[in-house]
């Protein structure tokens, strides 16, 4: 096992670890590992079967303590205790013991992720299903974003109200995107756009070429043809990272959150439902992933995306380039509810995470 580790995180804890003495410590993370792994509100009973040497009045008077830190809650009066958001991610942060991925699951990621020569699209949802089935959460990937510069750009005309935009790399990378026509455009409209674009993005990264020719398309306007124009400002927008096309999200095995949740959770699992909907502010979580370059662990209210629905997110970016140039293009994660096994997933999104990026190298 590996020592505590501290994870990045949006909201500071109700008390520190240094506020609590070794006794609290202990039972604090006896409730919290036992609620972890069985969803039940702890009694002090059931902690002093632990291994813990204490009566059961003493460590009840100890998770009352907690409770007033904050740390723990009692769902109802006669029950036990299970941690508050804010317990787990104080136990998150400080008190959690993260093992290695075993090898028998690095096996299969690898094996499912690589095999039977697949595209690396293909492999994303491959690592969205593997993850949501690993973990039993939903599984969540955002498609990479890339900064290569422009070899070849051009227009395929496909049919009188569609063309297809091509987009080929210096890295060899090759994307298409069918978008729609409007009415009158014709082949030659095509050639003149494409010829364009060749002129002025070949070399540029899309982000670069998009800010300079947003002002450079201005003054042109009288030497193009306005329909020309058009499909150049909508072929830029239909390109990665463009604002009619957002970087795509990747959601699979929503139905494991179902079977994770007991009946008197079931609105939650509802509202967690209409979260996994709101995928552009999901994409925007990632983001925030992806530009730590490290895994980030969002608990309830830490994300407002999830304020409602009590979830909890783990999520890690995935990266081209050795170290030194190492590059983040993208993240992954799992969705599911606060009570997820943190120390089995963490490993396992993060291991995700280095093969997705080992294939793009």
């Amino acid at each position: 096992m590996t020592p505590p580790h501290t994870f990045s995180h949006l909201m500071t804890s109700a008390a520190s670890l240094s506020e609590l003495d070794a006794r609290a410590r202990d039972i604090f993370r006896q409730v919290v590992e036992t609620y972890l792994e069985t969803g039940e509100p702890v009694g002090s009973r059931t902690v002093s079967k632990t291994g813990i040497h204490l009566s059961p009045a003493s460590i009840r008077n100890t998770m009352q303590d907690l409770s007033a830190l904050g740390l723990l809650s009692a769902p109802h009066t006669s029950s036990g205790r299970m941690p508050t958001h804010q317990g787990l991610r104080l136990f998150v942060d400080g008190l959690l013991e993260v093992g290695d991925v075993a090898e028998d699951a690095k096996r299969e990621i690898e094996a499912r992720l690589t095999g039977h020569g697949q595209s690396f699209d293909a492999a994303l949802r491959e690592a969205s299903t593997l993850l949501s089935g690993l973990a039993g959460g939903a599984g969540l990937v955002m498609t990479p974003s890339f900064e290569a510069g422009v070899k070849h750009v051009e227009f395929v005309h496909l049919a009188t109200d569609q063309a297809l935009a091509v987009i080929v790399y210096d890295d060899g990378r090759v994307e298409n995107r069918v978008m729609p026509l409007t009415p009158g455009m014709t082949p030659a409209v095509l050639h003149q756009a494409s010829n364009y674009l060749n002129a002025h993005l070949r070399g540029r990264t899309l982000s670069e070429a998009r800010r300079e020719l947003k002002s450079e398309l201005d003054l042109e306007r009288q030497k193009l043809d306005e329909a020309a124009t058009q499909l150049i400002e909508a072929g830029l927008a239909a390109w990665s990272g463009g604002d009619m096309d957002k970087r795509a999200l990747i959601v699979r095995g929503q139905a494991n959150l179902l079977e994770a949740s007991a009946l008197d959770d079931l609105e939650r699992v509802r509202a967690l439902f209409e979260d996994l909907e709101q995928k552009e502010e999901l994409i925007d979580l990632l983001g925030d992933v992806a530009e730590a370059q490290g895994i980030r662990i969002f608990i309830g209210a830490e994300s407002k995306l999830f304020s409602l629905s009590g979830s909890a997110v783990i999520a890690a970016p995935y990266m081209v380039g050795g170290k030194g140039s190492a590059r983040v293009v993208g993240a992954i994660g799992v969705i599911g509810p606060a009570r997820l096994n943190y120390a089995r997933i963490i490993p396992l999104v993060d291991y995700t995470a280095k093969i997705l990026g080992r294939l793009l190298d």
